[in-house]
């Protein structure tokens, strides 16, 4: 089984790479972020010719997450309970399908902005709500994992350079505990293979040759439970999906498993 993650930075913007990129990978089941559009515009029917039913959470912003898979999609659970929201509502940040053996959430974790700003402390927040949601299925005997961006570098290895992050949020201590925390609930860290340089980045600015000069981050993060963990026969980034015109900012993470 192929499980993957990808921030798409907008389905609308990208639908024809995502498409061969389904055909291309031969993934069974993708968590996808940033959909940006509403479920009503979401590409049902594309999906379904190429074989890949879809669970969706999406209001029409900048958010919105899916779960493609074509080994069905059940028992479909859109949002956190007790989400703390933002601005007096809850966004569609999260979602969570059956899949096959597999069950699996597909976050996209808010961005904190700057240490300061409220979002930031709803980032935190978010992240409570998370772990409290997942930590049944975490401990559990079922494969099952948290896919998807969490705008935050688990580890001062996981950017080019920590000493351009001083001061910034997606390496603060309180961002990589909040990880940790979520770890407690029985996940670990699926870390992928990259395809070039040494380290997996995940993520690489649009501005200043981010890309090029491989200035990356890996915040695109597969955290699975022992059963998940004990069956992964490969993971990596597929960084050869940042390449060209109309890539998105950030590379899939894909993820074989033996189930």
């Amino acid at each position: 089984m192929r499980i993957a993650t990808w921030n798409v930075n907008s389905i609308t913007a990208r639908l024809p790479r995502l498409l061969a990129w389904l055909e291309s990978s031969g993934t069974d089941v993708l968590c996808l972020q940033e959909a940006k559009l509403a479920e009503e515009q979401f590409p049902f029917d594309q999906l379904r010719e190429a074989g890949y039913e879809a669970a969706v959470h999406a209001t029409g912003r900048w958010n919105g997450v899916a779960v493609i898979s074509r080994l069905g999609v059940e028992d479909v659970v859109k949002g956190l309970p007790g989400d703390p929201g933002y601005d007096g509502a809850p966004e569609p940040r999260a979602i969570a399908a059956t899949c096959g053996p597999v069950r699996v959430w597909s976050v996209y974790v808010p961005n904190g902005r700057e240490v300061d700003h409220p979002h930031y402390a709803y980032k935190l927040q978010w992240f409570e709500a998370l772990k409290a949601a997942v930590a049944g299925d975490a401990g559990g005997s079922r494969p099952f994992a948290v896919l998807g961006d969490y705008n935050v570098a688990p580890t001062d290895d996981d950017v080019y350079d920590v000493a351009a992050f001083e001061g910034l949020t997606h390496v603060t201590p309180a961002e990589r505990a909040a990880l940790a925390s979520l770890r407690e609930t029985g996940l670990s860290d699926v870390v992928p293979r990259p395809l070039k340089y040494e380290h997996p980045f995940t993520y690489w600015d649009y501005r200043q040759l981010g890309f090029p000069k491989n200035r990356g981050m890996r915040i695109d993060l597969v955290y699975g439970n022992e059963p998940f963990a004990k069956s992964v026969t490969d993971a990596y980034v597929d960084r050869e999906e940042r390449k060209g015109k109309g890539a998105s900012d950030h590379a899939p993470v894909v993820v074989d498993l033996d189930v």
